[in-house]
């Protein structure tokens, strides 16, 4: 997580306010109109209770203070402002405290399709709406407990849980599959793909699920599915732990082929 950028954070002035330029606020609103178009009867219902619990300003780039009154109030979360890219450490440390970190600049123009390192849009429209939620919020904060204490090696088997579930995930409803997955639904070619013939669902099963190699660059050919919240609600540390080391004495699923590159960056 801890890599190179271009970006540089904003930092909030003395009364917690951070500024942004008129220019900036425009992208915020043009990234959010078409966010809106792209989650039509794709978004799950949860993300959309969400969205609309936070009341989100379309036009401006919301302050993290505004939020954070909102999460607290239904699960004790709030946000974290943080510079572009922060270490695994400092995530899983955040989490554990019920902290949701956020990276405070947006995205430039020709980035405005994919960005590969997370932005104020990606975190607060892709993943906030659910931090609303009781049973997202528990399996985030037991995620990030579980992070804090974890050596390197058992933190790359909660990275693709985290991939696979809080970032690219899929749940079954009664109107069909449905997008929970932040990484998807901040990404208007990636909402599209997802619910689309080419990629592979697959079931939630936590075994599978830690053993699955994963790009970030590239559309996911594999995403699982959950029934509903309860199956992230009610994975506790001593679940979770168990089962990665049961995935480490099993190994790795070959990569999928769609996403072999010549030095091609998975995980």
């Amino acid at each position: 997580m801890s890599q190179h950028t271009r970006y540089q954070a904003r930092t909030p002035d003395e009364f917690g306010v951070i500024h942004y330029s008129d220019e900036e606020h425009q992208i915020w609103q043009d990234l959010f109109t078409r966010h809106q178009h792209s989650i039509q009867n794709r978004a799950c219902q949860d993300y959309l209770d969400g969205l609309d619990q936070l009341s989100l300003c379309t036009q401006k780039i919301p302050q993290l203070n505004d939020i954070d009154q909102i999460l607290q109030k239904h699960t004790g979360f709030a946000t974290a402002a943080v510079p572009a890219l922060i270490s695994f450490a400092k995530f899983f440390e955040l989490l554990a405290a019920q902290k949701f970190p956020v990276a405070t600049f947006i995205r430039s123009r020709e980035d405005f399709d994919y960005i590969q390192e997370p932005d104020i849009f990606h975190e607060v429209v892709g993943h906030c709406p659910l931090l609303t939620h009781p049973a997202f919020a528990k399996f985030t904060h037991t995620y990030g407990k579980l992070g804090k204490k974890a050596d390197q090696k058992t933190r790359g088997f909660l990275a693709r849980l985290y991939w696979f579930t809080m970032e690219f995930g899929l749940m079954e409803t009664k109107q069909g599959l449905r997008i929970y997955g932040g990484g998807i639904l901040s990404s208007p070619k990636e909402t599209l793909y997802a619910l689309s013939d080419a990629p592979e669902y697959r079931e939630f099963r936590l075994n599978d699920v830690l053993r699955t190699p994963y790009r970030i660059d590239k559309l996911q050919p594999i995403y699982y599915v959950i029934k509903n919240p309860d199956e992230l609600f009610y994975l506790d540390e001593n679940q979770l732990l168990s089962a990665i080391e049961t995935a480490k004495i099993d190994g790795m699923y070959p990569i999928h082929p769609s996403l072999m590159d010549k030095g091609s960056p998975n995980t």
